[in-house]
């Protein structure tokens, strides 16, 4: 189970591992927090603009529809509202999705964790892989309903209680990956304009370390990843320098997806590539 802020972030962190995960025969569930209602029309270019305008959530739940599809997986809504960006006082709309009390956002979460009974939960890290405030919260709901969904003294309204193996957080977006891509886009494309703007991401990036404890060898399946994210296209421009890397430059680079083992049941041994490793039966 992987649970994410908004309709779209499932596909830029982690779409290629689930689908591969897919492949394989396991079961995967993507859940989306909120409709990312008050998320900006990113896509000048936007085939739907008039929908997009008239009604961003309905062409967001048309969008998510789609990127499902092209990953193979499970798909739920928690039902909340965008935040948004905090107000200029630290402030967010009433009845948003960070701004509701804890127990209250958890609860459908723990109740879909004790019904799916998933072994593995991916969620973001504290500061939500960048600082929004329905990222953030994301975490916190995530990391509450890993917890609690074992506690039967908890949410007792939400099903019976279920211990999830292992939580891990994405680390997808790492500054040794880009490195790893820009170095290898340098030598076998050394005219491509891309090399730019990974020299810029390079600059703002290179302070984060590298934590990844866990790479799945998802790189068969990142021009799945690429079609399931250009299906959420009022966020993503189909050829945006940001998120499209050549895809055989990134194989031959950097072929894996990457995550944090933070908690664990079960025994293991690092580095790992499997999700699942140690979990008897699910491997």
């Amino acid at each position: 189970m992987a649970v994410h802020a908004h309709p779209d972030d499932e596909s830029s962190k982690g779409a290629a591992t689930y689908a591969y995960y897919t492949s394989l025969g396991d079961e995967v569930m993507v859940v989306s927090c909120t409709g990312g209602e008050r998320g900006d029309i990113l896509n000048d270019q936007l085939p739907d603009l008039a929908m997009a305008r008239r009604d961003l959530a309905g062409l967001r739940r048309r969008e998510m529809a789609a990127a499902q599809k092209v990953m193979g997986i499970q798909h739920r809504w928690l039902g909340y509202v965008d935040s948004g960006m905090a107000r200029e006082d630290g402030s967010l709309p009433a009845g948003s999705f960070a701004s509701i009390p804890l127990e209250t956002s958890a609860a459908p979460l723990v109740a879909l964790v004790r019904s799916f009974k998933p072994h593995v939960m991916i969620t973001y890290d504290e500061n939500g892989g960048y600082p929004h405030p329905d990222h953030i919260r994301a975490h916190v709901v995530g990391v509450e309903a890993y917890r609690a969904a074992a506690d039967p003294a908890r949410y007792p309204e939400a099903g019976e209680a279920w211990q999830v193996s292992k939580l891990y957080y994405d680390r997808i977006m790492n500054s040794v990956r880009l490195d790893a891509v820009y170095d290898e886009l340098l030598t076998s494309e050394p005219g491509s304009p891309l090399i730019e703007k990974l020299r810029e991401m390079r600059d703002w990036m290179s302070a984060r370390t590298f934590e990844a404890t866990t790479r799945i060898p998802a790189g068969d399946f990142f021009d799945t990843r690429d079609e399931a994210l250009r299906s959420h296209a009022s966020q993503v421009a189909p050829d945006s320098p940001f998120f499209f890397w050549p895809n055989d430059v990134q194989r031959r680079a950097w072929p894996t997806e990457d995550f944090q083992l933070i908690d664990s049941k079960v025994n293991t041994q690092m580095p790992e590539t499997d999700l699942f490793a140690g979990i008897e039966g699910a491997e």
